[in-house]
């Protein structure tokens, strides 16, 4: 129930419009006007009010009756609303139509008159209020945005392959001016979830001081006494960039983020219906249609209040907090050790970082367009452009040690040393690759690969691939990674042939080669066919 009262001083003693005074006081501002709209019209009463009138005094004479006004009819039966609270509490999915259902065929068994579902369901709402605690959020203007998951999800069919793959849809709404966005996700992982939050605070235009969000993984670790939630990292980021605040609700307690909850619902029983009936083999035709849908629903009219969601949402537009600048990007995270070489490897690309770092640990934080390097504690170290392909190097010689020759574990020297234990085609490749950069701390993790081919193919495979490597012009890491393996194979001996059956034979059964004469088999064939012959005869002769 509003003050009215407070409402009448502010308007006529302070002079305040409605919308300072919804404001101030955190009511809904056509609540306000619609009183005092009523107020003026009203002949029984005029500001200065008379002394000691009471809220419910000023409603009777405004409206004609006062609030809770009525006595029940007792020749109806009044429900147990204790027990209907208990299933709605503790049971999934309970809603008042079964109850109340329910409650009608018990009236009917014993003869009882049952209450109308409307009335039914006015009385329960009064019960709660007067014997069920329950926390009640006034929507205030500009305050708080709520976000979730819808429970519907709609099939996204590969017209190449025909593979069905799910489509979730993420929902956000404003609570005082039920403004409703939503959007459709084929992966709820944390970038994705982050760009949808970016996505609704630019449809709302604005953003406010809380978002409340459900429990799940993307926004919250753990949630155990709702006082002190632990937030996801990327999601406490976005919230810190765009001044705004998470507040979780409760673990299984959708009361508080009923606004969203409710729009799920009006969602799910309306326009859904119409998009489920369709096939969509793009993500891009199915938002379109969503939001064709959205704005249509957005700028009908309220059936219980005046105007539309998308006249609120004008209102509360102007209260918001200015949109970043910038839109925050979701950050990828990953530690890695500083190489010989001074670089870190991050998503198959190369980053330089300072000589003091090497073989230690550092923390990586990547956007699309930059990657940032950080010690362990936090402190930052450089910033570089993210590559833009596979393989790519970025040095800043100033990281580099001035004569990085003789202070690397890796160099020059090393790799030329190790090459000529394997063959002098080795030594030249490994030299051409040495040179192959301008800077030749770049090349060291080549130099790596091409000499451990040695280990898996041997030596002689390794120098014959990198004579052939010379021969055709091609001394590259690439072209001895490509060719090793057929090398291999072509450079298979009879020797080799020759061990490996020896090997399969190894432990089998020596046999006497006059064992096997042919002369001696058919003289042992037609003896055995002599003696089968005579064995048939004595047979028959019994």
């Amino acid at each position: 129930m509003l003050d009215y009262k407070e409402i009448v001083t502010k308007h006529y003693a302070l002079g305040m419009s409605g919308s300072e005074i919804a404001r101030m006081m955190g009511v809904s501002k056509s609540g306000v006007n619609d009183f005092l709209r009523a107020f003026e019209r009203c002949e029984g009463l005029t500001f200065p009010m008379p002394e000691g009138i009471t809220n419910y005094g000023i409603a009777e004479k405004v409206y004609g009756k006062s609030p809770g006004e009525g006595v029940r009819d007792t020749s109806y039966e009044l429900p147990d609303f204790q027990d209907v609270n208990n299933k709605m509490e503790n049971r999934d999915n309970m809603t008042l139509v079964f109850l109340w259902n329910r409650y009608t065929r018990k009236c009917r068994a014993e003869e009882k008159k049952p209450y109308q579902y409307r009335q039914f369901c006015e009385l329960y709402s009064k019960w709660c209020e007067e014997n069920y605690e329950t926390a009640h959020f006034n929507a205030v203007i500009a305050q708080t945005m709520e976000v979730d998951f819808a429970g519907k999800t709609f099939n996204l069919i590969d017209n190449v392959t025909g593979e069905i793959s799910k489509i979730v849809v993420f929902v956000a709404i404003l609570p005082y001016s039920q403004y409703i966005y939503a959007e459709g996700m084929v992966s709820t992982k944390e970038p994705q979830w982050i760009e949808v939050n970016n996505h609704a605070l630019q449809y709302f235009g604005g953003v406010p001081s809380i978002v409340v969000c459900d429990n799940c993984k993307q926004a919250v670790t753990a949630n155990k006494d709702w006082i002190e939630p632990v937030l996801n990292k990327d999601y406490a980021e976005w919230a810190d960039h765009n001044h705004t605040a998470i507040l979780p609700a409760k673990v299984r307690k959708p009361k508080y983020k009923s606004s969203v909850e409710n729009a799920v619902g009006i969602l799910e029983k309306g326009l859904f219906h119409d998009l489920e009936e369709r096939k969509y083999f793009r993500l891009d035709q199915f938002n379109q249609d969503l939001w064709k849908k959205l704005d249509e629903l957005n700028n009908a009219p309220f059936k219980k209040k005046e105007h539309n969601r998308h006249y609120y949402w004008e209102e509360e537009r102007l209260e918001l907090m200015a949109l970043p600048s910038m839109q925050y990007q979701y950050m990828e995270r990953s530690i890695a050790k500083v190489s010989s070489d001074f670089h870190v490897r991050f998503d198959n690309a190369y980053y330089s970082i300072d000589k003091a770092f090497v073989h230690k640990q550092v923390v990586i934080r990547a956007t699309d367009t930059v990657v940032k390097i950080y010690g362990m504690d936090g402190t930052f170290l450089y910033e570089w452009p993210r590559a833009t392909h596979k393989g790519q190097w970025s040095t800043d010689p100033k990281h580099l040690p001035k004569d990085y020759q003789e202070y690397a574990e890796w160099n020059s020297t090393y790799f030329l040393r190790k090459a000529a234990v394997i063959g002098s085609s080795t030594v030249d490749v490994i030299n051409a690759v040495l040179r192959s950069r301008t800077i030749e701390v770049q090349t060291y993790r080549m130099c790596v690969g091409i000499l451990n081919f040695s280990k898996k193919y041997g030596k002689a495979v390794l120098e014959e691939c990198c004579r052939q490597a010379l021969e055709v012009d091609r001394p590259t890491y690439s072209y001895i990674k490509n060719s090793v393996s057929s090398v291999a194979d072509d450079m298979s001996t009879e020797q080799h042939v020759s061990e490996n059956i020896n090997a399969r034979n190894q432990g089998a059964l020596a046999m006497d080669t006059k064992k096997m004469d042919v002369d001696r088999l058919l003289s042992r064939s037609h003896d055995l066919a002599q003696s089968s012959r005579k064995e048939a005869s004595d047979e028959q002769d019994e």
